[in-house]
């Protein structure tokens, strides 16, 4: 291993794909309505488990942050990413046995708990091996977590559909070993730098003596600050609003589409959003990158302001829409959006808390990503369930208010550091 800890360029590769690898769990929606379909059970009970899984990410990666320095990254990482791949398997004996509290504890608890150990440790390692140029590769890193869709949707689960014959048992069980053999991979490489490591050609800046001498506050203390829950509460919205797409935009974009040319059978609907779970997950990874590297120059609380006010102004389209082109337009910007707000949260926290505070911070401010990951499909399935007629319209009415109660808490947060 002492010769790839040499090789800063090639660690950052295998954490971005690492990220793809466990990203694919965005690609949810494009087993939904199939698992609906075969099993007759409701969206809101199939939900469940994407829900579980989401919920249980921002948990272990806070449990990760804390405890990242005492376990490395790579064991968290290979660790996490090998309960990613079980939760499939899990999911195909849940199938097997008709149990969704099967699914629910398989791909949701065990499968979550999986992706939140695997997120956090590409971040922080990234930055670490980058002191140099943080916001590009932690930028690149996350982005790939965006991308994990478009690999699900488009290339692993309609492969290993077809070779299983369109049976979601066995295609669970290859797509399980797929997750497994990839991601296992990528994690070995997932390495802190050695201590005194410095990048050729970067000088580390130094503390001025106000800072130095400014109070050293502890991660507890950090998390329990007005700040860190507004912070929280922006990113919670934040996820709540895109979550809301992520586990439904391919049966939203099927309903839509039925409407706008009756007559299309159910293959082609599958495959038409299967396009768009594609498509978004790029918008996805790209707002990573683009909100990131806007935050820079905006500043990260009006950077936030901008993404939850533009997203009030589509939710609100999105009551009049009947074309689905342009409904999947508008859902490639919610996306982008969603990505826009990991992209800018760690320099967020970094900028609020200092790097020091940042592992525990960062990892404990994702559970954030876990409320919004149970209440985002749930609105949704709810209101598919209840009201079948309007749903899309009553969802789109919920995302635009809670959209309009993240703004205003955006006014109750500013960029000063909290040592200040």
């Amino acid at each position: 291993m002492e010769k790839n800890k040499q090789n800063r360029w090639l660690i950052a590769i295998m954490c971005t794909i690492l990220m793809i690898v466990l990203g694919t769990i965005y690609s949810w929606s494009f087993f939904q309505k199939l698992i609906v379909a075969e099993y007759g059970w409701s969206n809101t009970t199939v939900a469940w488990a994407f829900s579980a899984s989401i919920a249980f990410i921002g948990f272990a990666a806070a449990w990760g942050g804390i405890n990242l320095p005492k376990y490395g990254p790579q064991k968290l990482a290979m660790i996490g990413v090998s309960l990613h791949g079980i939760g499939y398997m899990l999911a195909a004996l849940a199938f097997k046995m008709h149990s969704i509290p099967v699914l629910i504890i398989g791909f949701g608890l065990i499968g979550g708990i999986g992706l939140g150990l695997g997120y956090v440790t590409p971040v922080i390692s990234a930055a670490k091996w980058f002191p140099d140029k943080k916001g590009l590769v932690t930028g690149m890193v996350v982005m790939g977590f965006g991308f994990g869709a478009l690999l699900m949707s488009k290339v692993i689960a309609p492969i290993m559909m077809d070779i299983a014959g369109q049976n979601l048992i066995s295609g669970f069980l290859y797509i399980g070993i797929t997750i497994l053999v990839l991601g296992v991979i990528s994690a070995y490489f997932v390495v802190f730098p050695p201590a005194n490591f410095v990048p050729a050609g970067y000088t580390p800046p130094v503390a001025k003596a106000s800072q130095t001498a400014a109070p050293q506050i502890t991660a507890g203390q950090a998390i329990r600050t007005s700040k860190f829950f507004f912070m929280w509460m922006l990113l919670f919205i934040n996820v709540t609003a895109g979550i809301m797409f992520i586990s439904f935009q391919s049966p939203l974009m099927q309903d839509i589409w039925a409407k706008f040319k009756p007559g299309t059978d159910a293959v082609a609907l599958a495959s038409i959003g299967a396009t768009l779970i594609a498509i978004s997950s790029l918008f996805n990874g790209i707002g990573r990158f683009f909100w990131g590297g806007m935050s820079d120059k905006l500043g990260r609380v009006q950077t936030f302001r901008l993404i939850l006010g533009s997203q009030i102004v589509i939710f609100i389209i999105l009551l009049f829409v009947g074309n689905p082109y342009l409904f999947g337009l508008l859902v490639c910007y919610i996306l982008l959006c969603y990505g826009g707000g990991f992209g800018t949260m760690p320099s967020f926290v970094g900028d609020v808390f200092t790097p020091r505070l940042m592992p525990v911070v960062y990892g404990t401010i994702l559970t954030a990503w876990s409320a919004g990951g149970l209440l985002g499909p749930q609105i949704v399935a709810y209101m598919k369930d209840n009201f079948a007629e309007n749903a899309s319209t009553y969802s789109f009415i919920s995302g635009a208010i809670l959209l309009a109660i993240g703004l205003l808490f955006s006014f109750f947060v500013t960029n000063k550091p909290i040592t200040d």
